[in-house]
């Protein structure tokens, strides 16, 4: 998700986010995997789902609930979302985020509301999000097509896909988008050897 707000915040400052994740089972690791393929032969057998490392049966279902939940009733992956942000992003920027575990295997999707300081046009940021670095921005083809990011086509991949730009009709400063990643490359694994890479480079500047 950051990589998508740092686009637009350098047109204006954003001043709060509210997001839906949509996070597979491979956030769980391969435990989690695991777990939903056996689900989902278990239940193509006609048998009980078998439940241990979710709290609830994830095929065929989806759970609000990523992580434990915390004093406030927000879980602790969605205060991460929430301190997190405002600590890459060296910011003051209000966060509220609702995390659900879906059953898909790999890559999450978010679903992004975000408010900006002045109001952002949408020629403005589809233009931030086709020159950010790391984002492919998904857009409908020549014959009207409508395109956008899912799961399915992002996994095993390395950029952050962002789609459905528009207008929030619930706020005049507001713009609305869906974001897809493969959490497992671009949250783990891509983003030790970019910031290695980062380091490098910086240090050899500095001679």
């Amino acid at each position: 998700m950051v990589v998508a707000l740092n686009a637009i915040e350098k047109l204006s400052h954003i001043r709060s986010v509210h997001v839906a994740t949509y996070q597979a089972a491979s956030g769980a690791g391969a435990a989690g995997m695991e777990e939903l393929e056996r689900q989902c032969g278990e239940i193509s057998r006609g048998e009980k789902a078998t439940v241990g490392k979710f709290p609830h049966q994830l095929a065929m279902n989806v759970i609000p609930q990523v992580d434990v939940f915390t004093d406030n009733d927000y879980t602790k992956e969605e205060m991460k979302m929430y301190n997190e942000t405002r600590k890459i992003m060296h910011s003051d920027i209000r966060v509220s985020a609702t995390c659900v575990r879906v059953p898909v295997m790999r890559a999450h999707s978010e679903a992004v509301w975000l408010e900006t300081e002045r109001p952002v046009s949408l020629e403005e940021a589809r233009r931030a999000f086709r020159e950010e670095e790391g984002i492919v921005f998904v857009e409908e083809e020549a014959d009207g097509t409508r395109c956008y990011p899912m799961p399915l086509d992002a996994a095993g991949t390395d950029p952050v896909f962002v789609g459905r730009l528009r207008k929030d009709l619930a706020d005049d400063n507001g713009l609305a988008f869906w974001i897809v990643a493969d959490q497992i490359k671009k949250g783990a694994a891509l983003n030790a050897v970019q910031i290695a890479l980062y380091l490098i480079d910086r240090d050899r500047k500095r001679g």
